[in-house]
C-alpha cells in the first residue's frame, strides 16, 4: 500500500541517507517534477520536487534536489476563506510583508422559500466583498514584489481563492501560481507565519 509523508527541507539529505540504509543500493531518475528512487529490495519512492521544474545536469538526481530545495526563494502566499484572508512575503522563511484581515459573511441558514433566496443574496454579496477586499490586499502586499517573486502559494478555500486571482490587477500573481495547496484553517497572523513549513516540505509516495 502507498504511503505518503511530508519531510522538511532540513531533514531531506538525513531522509534520503536513511531510505538507503533501510533499502539497500538505491538507484534514482528524475523528470522536473518527480525525483525517483529504487531500492535493492525493490521499495520505491517518488519525491516530488518543490518549485519545478528541477534543473536538469549531469549530477545524480538527488544531489540536485538537494541543491534545488536549499536555494533561498521570495514567495508569495495568498490564504483566503470566505470571512478571512491572509497574504504575505516570505524571503526563505522568512515572513517580509503581510496583510491579514477578516471580513463579515453571514452563516447559512435553514430558513426556506423568499427568505432564504434573500438570504443567500445578501451572503453571495457579502462574500463578493470579502473577496475584493482579500484582492486588494494582495495587490497591496504582493504587487510591489512581483519582479521579485519565484512563486505564488494559496491555501484556504480555492473556489475563494480563484474569485480573488480573478481580479485583473493579480493577473501577473496568477501566472505565477504554484503546487502545494496550502491546507489552513481560518488565516491569521499565526497561520501565515507557519506556512514555509508546508510549502518549502518535500511530499514523498512510498511504495510498500
Amino acid at each position: 500500500m502507498t504511503r505518503h509523508v511530508s519531510v522538511p527541507v532540513e531533514r531531506l539529505a538525513r531522509w534520503l541517507g536513511g531510505f538507503t540504509e533501510r533499502h539497500g543500493v538505491t538507484l534514482a531518475d528524475a523528470d522536473e517534477h518527480e525525483v525517483r528512487l529504487t531500492g535493492a529490495d525493490g521499495a520505491r519512492a517518488g519525491l516530488r520536487v518543490p518549485f519545478p521544474p528541477l534543473p536538469e545536469g549531469a549530477a545524480d538526481a538527488r544531489e540536485r534536489l538537494l541543491a534545488h530545495v536549499s536555494r533561498r526563494r521570495t514567495v508569495g502566499v495568498l490564504l483566503v476563506r470566505r470571512r478571512a484572508h491572509a497574504v504575505g512575503v516570505f524571503d526563505g522563511g522568512d515572513l517580509v510583508a503581510s496583510k491579514v484581515d477578516t471580513s463579515y459573511v453571514q452563516a447559512t441558514t435553514k430558513a426556506g422559500g423568499w427568505s432564504q433566496q434573500r438570504y443567500a443574496r445578501r451572503r453571495a454579496n457579502q462574500a463578493a466583498a470579502a473577496f475584493a477586499d482579500a484582492a486588494d490586499a494582495a495587490a497591496r502586499v504582493l504587487l510591489p514584489h512581483l519582479a521579485g517573486l519565484d512563486a505564488l502559494v494559496c491555501g484556504g478555500d480555492r473556489a475563494a481563492v480563484d474569485a480573488v486571482l480573478g481580479d485583473p490587477r493579480l493577473r501577473g500573481l496568477a501566472e505565477l501560481r504554484t503546487e502545494p495547496w496550502l491546507a489552513v484553517p481560518e488565516p491569521r497572523l499565526r497561520v501565515l507565519q507557519a506556512m514555509p513549513g508546508q510549502f518549502r516540505a518535500i511530499r514523498i509516495w512510498l511504495d510498500p
